[in-house]
């Protein structure tokens, strides 16, 4: 069953330009040191904060809370399987959020996609619930 879903669609130029003004403060305030590290080894270092920013804020409004009630930048985090998928990890608030809008018996799921065409890098998220199989034996 789907329990959320959010999309969000950011300006890479607009986010080039706060990285140039704030530096490390907005770095360091918004991105976890893992999404600092992989950004800071890309080409398009701009376009790779702007997808993450873009997820941060779509998995906020999957979790139906924007970023107004109490969830941090960096309780949500995006990293990358060995394939390159991106996946979202929440902490903080946003686990017990999570934790919250999850039904008994089942385990919650983020699906997120990111893409990018200059100057929009956009995200997408969809909060799953899925039924906890026991395991035999």
């Amino acid at each position: 069953m789907i329990l959320g879903i959010g999309t969000d669609l950011a300006n890479i130029d607009r986010i080039a330009g706060t990285l140039e003004r704030f530096g490390d403060r907005f770095r360091n305030r918004v991105f976890t040191d893992l999404e600092q590290a992989k950004a800071e080894r890309r080409r398009d270092v701009a376009g790779t904060y702007a997808k993450r920013w873009a997820a941060k804020e779509a998995c906020s409004k999957a979790l139906g809370t924007g970023l107004a009630m109490g969830i941090a930048w960096k309780d949500m985090s995006v990293k990358n399987l060995s394939t390159g998928q991106p996946v979202m990890e929440v902490t903080g608030w946003a686990r017990e959020r999570l934790d919250e809008m999850t039904p008994p018996g089942h385990e919650a799921i983020i699906h997120v996609t990111l893409t990018d065409d200059h100057p929009w890098a956009q995200a997408f998220v969809v909060i799953e619930a899925r039924p906890i199989v026991p395991s035999e034996g």
